[in-house]
């Protein structure tokens, strides 16, 4: 796979700050990189669109927005005035996509939840448009519903982006959170013209779901298939390398970097 498509998404260097890791990338050679928000915030906003600006590299997105669901009315307003200082947020380090992780049931009423989903993206979409910067859905692996996101399958985010029917909204695909879905190929096809992100990692054993997942060749996914049906739809952008793994994150930044050119050009 061609390195000219590799992102490096900040999340799997957690320990470094925005500096570190963009330091890395520039000796690695790679030139996209998608930050976090609190990294962001833990540097400063300005800091940091300066810092990625003079080092050269692209910013592919920035994760996350969303977590729209809450149990009263004032906190469902305050979780979209967050999505709104994340996508000016987004803007300003100049990347077009806003990953959202679209929050669990506050009060065990799961289809409340995901149709107050649908409202927050739907009361985004003037501002992101304003702004200039996409929604991407990214479904999340079922095992992550009680506690991070309603929105489990790539199947429910492609019928949200069709309902929402905006050129602003799409889905970001994961392989960790879809690669055990029956329908992954089809609904995969049915994304054509509205893929806003593509994230590779792999399913290792899993001790810590939310940091459990494996270098690429390290698990069991089929990750180069994935990526093939996704690039058939049409799709061309950045890659992006996103790895929550507590032992990676111990590991020195350049070194991690350089394990992932290695493993992107084999396993992606």
């Amino acid at each position: 796979m061609d390195l000219s498509y590799l992102s490096f998404n900040q999340i799997t260097t957690n320990e470094q700050t925005l500096e570190e890791v963009v330091e890395a990338c520039v000796k690695t050679g790679i030139t996209w990189i998608a930050p976090w928000r609190h990294k962001i915030q833990a540097t400063g906003l300005i800091k940091s669109a300066q810092i990625i600006k003079e080092a050269g590299l692209k910013v592919s997105s920035l994760c996350r927005g969303g977590m729209f669901p809450a149990a009263t009315a004032t906190e469902r307003q305050q979780r979209l005035d967050d999505n709104r200082r994340a996508i000016d947020e987004a803007a300003k380090l100049g990347t077009d996509t806003l990953v959202l992780v679209c929050g669990p049931a506050p009060d065990r009423d799961i289809q409340a939840a995901r149709k107050m989903v649908e409202e927050g993206i739907a009361a985004l979409i003037p501002y992101a448009q304003e702004a200039g910067v996409k929604l991407g859905i990214e479904p999340l692996h079922p095992i992550f519903a009680g506690d991070r996101s309603v929105i489990s399958t790539l199947g429910q985010s492609n019928t949200l982006t069709e309902h929402l029917a905006s050129s602003q909204v799409g889905v970001i695909i994961d392989v960790y959170h879809v690669w055990w879905d029956p329908q992954l190929y089809n609904e995969i096809k049915r994304s054509e013209g509205h893929i806003l992100g593509f994230h590779v990692n792999d399913w290792i054993k899993v001790t810590n779901p939310l940091t459990s997942r494996g270098m690429m060749g390290d698990g069991i996914i089929e990750i180069k298939k994935i990526r093939q049906a996704v690039q058939l739809t049409g799709y061309t952008g950045p890659i992006e390398v996103e790895i929550l793994n507590e032992a990676l994150w111990k590991e020195p930044c350049e070194e991690t970097l350089k394990l992932i050119k290695t493993r992107f050009m084999e396993y992606v």
